[in-house]
């Protein structure tokens, strides 16, 4: 089965809220939808969220990499001659999203072919993960109230804490209000986008200790190198690298240089190929990993759901599976569903999703 065509759909969906970090603000879904087309008629469809303040993708640069440089040199190819693909993929530097949507869409259209959904070709380990939810910046009784509102709409009882601000004791004020609302068996971890010091980190983890977290992400930059290394080592809980390590050698760089003793893994930046190789470099280096978010929407909560069910060590924590709740619409005929704080994976042959037509004519930019 060769590739025929591939397929880019800029679109755009307002949040119900701004959704605020250290590193930037995100007020509306601003993706581009991936379609990949077969001879033999299959589709597989990917959504790629460009983060310009992270990883310096655009809607423009994901639509330009994939119809100039991708599309040419991957039509023809079969489907299922994956390192074929991502040799020819990473000729180009960079434009993570836009390949990770191209390597899922090529996945999808696998399970397709195969009957199989998506998750049991990568793994199948279980049929579902415990949903963590993230909470952007706001006012510590805002953020509470919202996590007691995701607490008891959705059962969802694992939260991330955007952290980075400064002084450090507006977010103290938060981790500890969310503690005092949510009660002791809630979890509570932080992520700082890189927004303090090491000093000004180190400071923050041991005035939340009492809080009780239980992971620690990028509270300051990993280029801060001997800073970030003297701050891992003072640390009580595993300390993740999320936008520090964006491929297999950035990994194992972090890992062994001090630099974190955890990974945050994204499909909408390493896609599943990518992904599997992150997983496995970390399970034989000893280092837990978390399922994380790219603020994406249904489509990657999909993603994000499928890979990290298809294994042991990817559904071991809660998968931040939930932002898309913030959005005010999506795309996808059947929506996604959070109950009893889980999230099941799709048990229909590849993603098992299907785009509605009438929203996308809705949303897309491109008309």
């Amino acid at each position: 089965m060769k590739i025929t065509a591939i397929e880019t759909i800029p679109y755009s969906i307002p949040y119900l809220k701004p959704l605020r970090f250290a590193s930037g603000e995100v007020r509306s879904a601003e993706h581009v939808l991936v379609q990949v087309h077969t001879d033999e008629g299959l589709v597989g469809v990917a959504d790629a969220p460009p983060r310009p303040f992270t990883y310096g993708e655009t809607q423009q640069s994901v639509i330009g990499v994939i119809e100039k440089i991708f599309a040419p040199q991957l039509t023809g190819l079969d489907v299922f001659a994956r390192e074929q693909v991502h040799a020819r993929l990473h000729r180009t530097v960079g434009n993570p999203a836009a390949k990770s949507a191209v390597d899922m869409a090529l996945w999808d259209i696998a399970g397709q072919a195969l009957s199989q959904p998506v998750t049991q070709l990568l793994g199948g380990y279980t049929d579902r993960m415990r949903v963590s939810h993230m909470l952007g910046f706001d006012a510590p009784e805002r953020m509470a109230e919202e996590a007691e509102r995701i607490r008891d709409t959705y059962g969802i009882t694992t939260f991330k804490v955007k952290v980075g601000r400064r002084p450090i004791t507006l977010d103290l004020d938060v981790c500890r209000a969310l503690r005092e609302t949510l009660g002791d068996e809630a979890e509570l971890y932080v992520d700082g986008n890189r927004g303090w010091t090491a000093s000004e980190s180190a400071v923050a983890l041991r005035a939340l200790e009492p809080v009780g977290i239980t992971l620690a992400e990028e509270l300051c930059p990993a280029d801060d190198v001997l800073g970030r290394r003297w701050l891992v080592r003072q640390s009580t809980v595993p300390f993740v690298a999320d936008e520090s390590a964006t491929t297999p050698a950035e990994v194992t760089r972090s890992l062994l240089d001090g630099a974190a003793t955890a990974i945050s893994v994204k499909t909408a930046r390493t896609g599943f190929t990518q992904s599997q190789r992150v997983l496995f470099q970390c399970e034989g280096m000893g280092a837990e990993v978390v399922m994380g978010n790219q603020i994406d929407g249904q489509l990657g909560t999909v993603c994000t759901v499928a890979f990290g069910a298809a294994y042991a060590a990817a559904s071991r924590r809660a998968g931040e599976l939930s932002n898309f709740l913030d959005m005010s619409d999506d795309l996808l005929t059947e929506p996604v569903t959070i109950a009893d704080g889980t999230l099941a994976v799709r048990d229909l042959p590849g993603l098992g999703v299907a785009i509605d037509s009438d929203k996308l004519t809705r949303y897309r930019q491109d008309r």
